[in-house]
């Protein structure tokens, strides 16, 4: 038997504050879902996303402190165009939420940005810079 990747797994100190963020990317959060300690969300392809408290890590893993220096694990969202990137990085900006690189057209031919989520996390926003088969 081989083990699959199944879920990704965000611990966070708001937890409806993570979860507005990602709801506005898109994600299938059901309602009411901030009230609940532990939450998922399931992706297109069938993949998990999970939310924790971090009181509720704690419940099991009393010694946990969270991640020190910097990003260890990092989520990326594909975007239809290199236009949505700016316009969901905008949004995002727009509603509070830090920009940590403005949209700019990658080396690698993306259009590309990063916003930090509620707890500080990387969240990229990308696409293509130029139309696929072009």
């Amino acid at each position: 038997m081989t083990p699959r990747l199944d879920a990704f797994s965000i611990t966070t100190a708001d937890l409806a504050a993570s979860l507005a963020f990602y709801r506005r990317l898109g994600i299938g959060i059901p309602d009411g879902a901030q009230d609940a300690p532990h939450v998922e969300a399931v992706l297109p392809g069938g993949q998990r996303l999970l939310w924790d408290t971090e009181d509720v890590v704690r419940s099991f893993d009393p010694g946990w402190e969270g991640a020190k220096g910097g990003e260890r694990l990092g989520l990326a969202f594909l975007c239809d165009s290199p236009e949505e990137v700016d316009a969901v990085y905008a949004d995002l900006t727009g509603a509070g939420h830090e920009g940590h690189l403005a949209p700019w057209d990658a080396v690698w031919g993306q259009r590309y940005a990063v916003v930090l989520d509620p707890d500080g996390s990387a969240v990229s926003l990308f696409a293509p810079s130029a139309p696929q088969g072009s």
